[in-house]
C-alpha cells in the first residue's frame, strides 16, 4: 500500500496566474456577455433584451458584408504569404555569415509596431509626397487608395504581405534547419530532382511549422485593425471596413453597446471555431507523423 502523500502546495504558485487571467480575460468577457443581452436608454439604466441583438445582427447585411470582406482579405494574404514565405525560406543560406544577415533582415519588419506600419504605408502611397504614389502618378497610373476600391485593397494587402511574410519565412526556415543532412545525401545518391526533394523531404518536415504559421497568420489577419484603419480608415466608403473596424465604429462611434457586445461575441466564436479546426488538423498531422 502506497502511503505517500501528495504535496498540493505547488498549486499556490499557479494562483497568481489564475487571478491575472481572471482579471484580464474572464471578467471582461463576462461584462461583454452581460451587455449583449441588455439594452439601455442612457443614464446607466439597463433592462433585459434577451437575444434581440444577436438576431438583429444575424439578419443585417452590415455584419455579413464585413465578414465577407474579412474572409476575402484573410484568404488572399494566406494565399500569398504562405507560398512566398516558403519560397524565401528555401532560398535563404543555410549556414555562414550570410545566413545570420538574412535572419536579421527578415526579422526587421516584425519589429515595427502596427500603427507605425500603417503610417509608413499611408505616407508611402500618397500621390503628392509618397514614393509609391508619386512614382505611379509619374508613370500615368491612376492610383489613389483613398478613392479607388482596387487601389485601397492592393495597398492593404501589399502592406500586410510586406509586414508578415517574414514570420512564415522564419518558421519555414526553422523547419528546414531540422532536416538532417543524411536526407539530402540520400536524395543526391538517388539523383532526385529538386521538386522531389521539396515534395518528399522538405515539405513534410515543414508541415508542422507551416500549420502554426497559417494559424497565427489567420488569427492575426482576422483581427486586423490598426494598419488598415491608419491607411484607409475603412474606406473608400466601407470597402476596407473589416470586422474589427466595423466593431469599433459600432461600439465607440455609434455607442451601441448591446449590438457591439453581441457582435464581439460572435466575432470571438468565429475565430475560436476556425482556430480549433486548425488545432485539430495540426494534432492529427502530428499523430500521423508519429506513427510513421
Amino acid at each position: 500500500m502506497n502511503d505517500k502523500t501528495v504535496n498540493q502546495k505547488a498549486w499556490l504558485l499557479v494562483l497568481p496566474v489564475l487571478a491575472l487571467v481572471a482579471f484580464s480575460a474572464v471578467i471582461p468577457l463576462m461584462t461583454v456577455v452581460n451587455y449583449s443581452v441588455q439594452d439601455t436608454f442612457g443614464n446607466n439604466q439597463f433592462f433585459p433584451a434577451g437575444l434581440e441583438w444577436f438576431e438583429e445582427l444575424l439578419a443585417s447585411d452590415r455584419m455579413w458584408n464585413a465578414l465577407g470582406r474579412q474572409v476575402a482579405f484573410s484568404a488572399i494574404i494566406l494565399a500569398i504569404e504562405v507560398p512566398l514565405g516558403v519560397f524565401i525560406a528555401l532560398n535563404m543560406p543555410k549556414r555562414g555569415a550570410w545566413a545570420s544577415v538574412c535572419l536579421v533582415l527578415m526579422s526587421l519588419p516584425l519589429l515595427i509596431p502596427w500603427n507605425v506600419v500603417g503610417t509608413i504605408w499611408q505616407i508611402f502611397g500618397r500621390v503628392d509626397i509618397g514614393l509609391l504614389g508619386a512614382t505611379l502618378a509619374e508613370l500615368g497610373i491612376d492610383y489613389n487608395y483613398t478613392q479607388d476600391f482596387y487601389a485601397a485593397w492592393a495597398t492593404v494587402i501589399v502592406m500586410d504581405v510586406w509586414h508578415w511574410t517574414s514570420l512564415v519565412a522564419l518558421l519555414g526556415y526553422a523547419g528546414l534547419q531540422s532536416i538532417p543532412d543524411a536526407y539530402y545525401q540520400a536524395a543526391k545518391i538517388d539523383q532526385a530532382s529538386r521538386w522531389a526533394v521539396f515534395r518528399y523531404i522538405e515539405l513534410p518536415k515543414m508541415s508542422g511549422v507551416l500549420m502554426i504559421a497559417i494559424l497565427l497568420r489567420f488569427m492575426d489577419s482576422f483581427m486586423i485593425y490598426t494598419e488598415p484603419f491608419v491607411v484607409t480608415g475603412g474606406g473608400p466608403g466601407n470597402d476596407t471596413t473589416f470586422l474589427s473596424i466595423d466593431l469599433v465604429k459600432m461600439a465607440l462611434g455609434q455607442f451601441d453597446l448591446g449590438p457591439a457586445a453581441a457582435f464581439s461575441l460572435m466575432y470571438f466564436l468565429v475565430i475560436l471555431l476556425v482556430s480549433w479546426v486548425f488545432y485539430t488538423v495540426m494534432t492529427t498531422m502530428d499523430a500521423r507523423e508519429g506513427r510513421k
